[in-house]
């Protein structure tokens, strides 16, 4: 007799189809598959089905076999039972090549990999309908009843993979909780799910109370704060983001004392709210947890010099300013609890855990780290480093700088493109500035004014954004250097934002970037290359303060020091929006240096990116006729002629700020192509 969750089963996929929610299942055009009794089997299935790359068949002896007589026997055992069931006439599913193993699942309906493809994409950018269909595959734990003894590293991954999956799930009933009906059965019933599956997570308690109000049932409201308020407490948790929502739920309700009563009819007329609503009336921040990163992959052990690089990157993260750091002593005490990184970074109420390891190895140092959204259990960005630990602080110093820059720069890209997404008079203050810098990056006149109101609206918000102000000063920055409109004009208007960035926050790296500057556009050099250089002072990760260090040591200061800096910044954010100016300034210290065959290679790799505008052309065309490329930097001066029908070398030459020699350089270049 087929169940009840066998027939949805059989009834959404005619052909093959694998479950591994709830107990393993396998089902061939509407048949249930009879499988061997085997526990390795079925786990040896899984790991396979969910293995990016073939794996050899060493590896999964040692998963699943305890030194076993014959783990080899063994394995050929389970293969040959498992082509027995998921083979067709004229097409193998087990593919072996070599010493290795993996599936053809081609065609195949397995419910995990239809929720991993949805997490990686985006689960915030799926249609209800699609996010009801994902909802309903979760019948149980992935590989529900499932352990082996003593197959540690097996049961260590069995473990990651529920923890993983059980994000996912939240994250799925998360949104359709905001997408669906509020007044709707099906929305109750996500409701209590995504509270069950995360009681510590904030976001859950805001929703419930914010579907309570609009019902109108205050005294289930107060009963349900007081319950979860106890709840939080007994583990520690900071409970004031749910108390804060729910101020700002009961400002919206106007009722001044919330009297537990039956929904009136006036109170059926008022227009309900959202959890969409409540947020953006909530300031928020971005927020990440390092949690400890162990010693031993497959252990979890910590140790000292993992210890001690997590501590580190803590510290380098917190300078930079960007976003919320959970302070190390929050993160080790949770690390204490066995607390998977999902539930901590949802007990810790972040938007994002990093998680990683430190391995050494024989010649080898090996650290891997990981970048998960938790809201969306989605991996943002995942890397693996290997060095040769000649000096193996100095290798963790260079892969703790990697680290840093990458964690920053991921979630500022998150964070932008979830604020594009969004209507803009729904944005809060993080989002608009999110919203701007999107807008700046494409470095045309009408973006920038885009960018512009939006940092402006930022700022409105919350006036103690600082590095909202920092953009804002930048858009002004980019008008006078584009000359888009009164270059004095803009120019005061950089420095006046500068000014107020630095008010808001003296310590903020951004800040002090922004006014370095603004000052280099008032002519004033010495002064601007001071306060960039408190910029990377205070946070030596901080990617745009380098280059912009590069960018005015490249035209009148010293051009090997740009040309350092350059590689630095680069080195800290190799996929950096401003990276054409990172290389357009390494290229304009060559030219400083005579090595003008250098200097054409770095301009062309700066006219090469998708966003450069025409400044950097005219740099590539210019260093290009210095370096006797006359064919292609013709090519270059027509571009930009097409774009500025009258550019000429003075335009160039005003642009910057370059020293004497220089200028004569540049106007050499420029005679030689026709743009004097």
């Amino acid at each position: 007799m087929v169940s009840g969750v066998e027939s949805n089963l059989t009834s959404s996929h005619q052909g093959l189809s694998v479950r591994l929610f709830g107990p393993l299942a396998i089902v061939r055009n509407g048949v249930p598959v009879v499988l061997p009794a085997s526990r390795k089997l079925r786990a040896m299935l899984a790991y396979l089905a969910l293995a990016p790359h073939p794996v050899g068949r060493g590896k999964l002896c040692e998963l699943l076999w305890d030194v076993p007589n014959d783990p080899r026997g063994e394995l050929r055992w389970c293969l040959s039972k498992l082509r027995a069931v998921l083979d067709e006439p004229g097409r193998r599913r087990i593919e072996t090549a070599d010493d290795t193993i993996a599936l053809d699942l081609d065609g195949v309906s397995v419910d995990v990999l239809d929720v991993a493809s949805a997490a990686a994409a985006g689960i915030e950018a799926l249609e209800p309908a699609r996010l009801q269909a994902l909802s309903r595959l979760f019948v149980g734990d992935f590989l529900e009843g499932l352990e082996i003894d003593r197959s540690p590293l097996f049961n260590n991954w069995l473990t990651a993979q529920r923890r993983r999956f059980g994000s996912c799930h939240a994250a799925i009933l998360e949104y359709l909780v905001k997408t669906l009906p509020a007044d709707s059965d099906d929305t109750s019933a996500h409701l209590e799910k995504w509270l069950e599956l995360t009681p510590f997570d904030s976001r859950v308690h805001i929703a419930l109370l914010t579907r309570l109000a609009r019902r109108g049932q205050f005294g289930a409201c107060e009963n349900h704060l007081a319950s979860a308020a106890q709840l939080f407490q007994s583990e520690e948790l900071d409970f004031s983001p749910v108390r804060h929502a729910w101020l700002a739920i009961r400002a919206e309700r106007h009722c001044a004392t919330l009297p537990a009563q039956p929904v009136t009819a006036a109170a059926a007329n008022q227009a309900p709210i959202t959890l969409a609503e409540t947020e953006a009336s909530t300031p928020h921040k971005a927020s990440l947890a390092v949690m400890p990163f162990a010693e031993d992959a497959n252990s979890g052990i910590r140790g000292g010099l993992a210890d001690g690089f997590t501590h580190d990157i803590i510290t380098r993260l917190a300078k930079l300013r960007d976003f919320f750091v959970i302070a190390r002593g929050s993160v080790f005490a949770m690390a204490e609890k066995n607390s998977a990184p999902e539930e901590a970074g949802r007990r810790l109420n972040v938007d994002y855990v990093a998680t990683g390891t430190v391995r050494s190895t024989t010649g080898r140092l090996i650290v891997t780290v990981e970048l998960v959204e938790v809201r969306t259990a989605r991996i943002v960005w995942a890397e693996t480093f290997e060095r040769k630990p000649d000096d193996i602080f100095s290798v963790l110093d260079d892969i703790g700088n990697s680290i840093v820059a990458s964690i920053s720069s991921e979630i500022e890209t998150v964070e932008r493109n979830r604020a594009m997404l969004k209507a803009p008079n729904s944005l809060n203050a993080w989002e608009a500035y999110h919203r701007g810098l999107w807008h700046m990056y494409r470095f045309t006149r009408g973006e920038n004014d885009l960018a512009r109101r939006f940092f402006g609206m930022a700022v409105s918000q919350d006036p103690t954004f600082t590095r909202a102000y920092a953009g804002l000063s930048f858009t002004h920055w980019q008008s006078a250097f584009q000359r888009w409109g009164d270059r004095d004009q803009d120019s005061a208007l950089a420095y006046e934002a500068a000014g107020h960035s630095l008010l808001v926050d003296d310590h903020n790296p951004a800040a002090h970037w922004a006014m370095g500057r603004a000052l280099w556009l008032r002519g004033e050099g010495d002064a601007s290359l001071l306060e960039l250089q408190r910029a990377v002072d205070l946070s030596p990760n901080f990617a745009l303060g380098h280059y912009a260090l590069s960018f005015v040591h490249s035209q009148s200061g010293d051009p090997q020091a740009a040309i350092g800096s350059s590689d630095h910044s680069r080195h800290l954010s190799p996929f950096d929006p401003m990276l054409f100016g990172m290389l357009g300034a390494r290229a304009m210290a060559h030219v400083r240096l005579g090595q003008f065959d250098e200097a054409a290679d770095w301009a062309l790799k700066a006219a090469a990116r998708p966003n450069a505008h025409v400044i950097i052309l005219s740099i590539a065309a210019h260093c290009l006729a210095l370096a006797g490329r006359l064919d292609e930097a013709k090519n270059f001066a027509a571009a930009i002629r097409k774009t500025l029908p009258g550019y000429c070398a003075d335009d160039f030459i005003d642009t910057f700020r370059f020293d004497p020699d220089a200028t004569v350089l540049f106007k050499l270049g420029a005679k030689r192509i026709g743009l004097n």
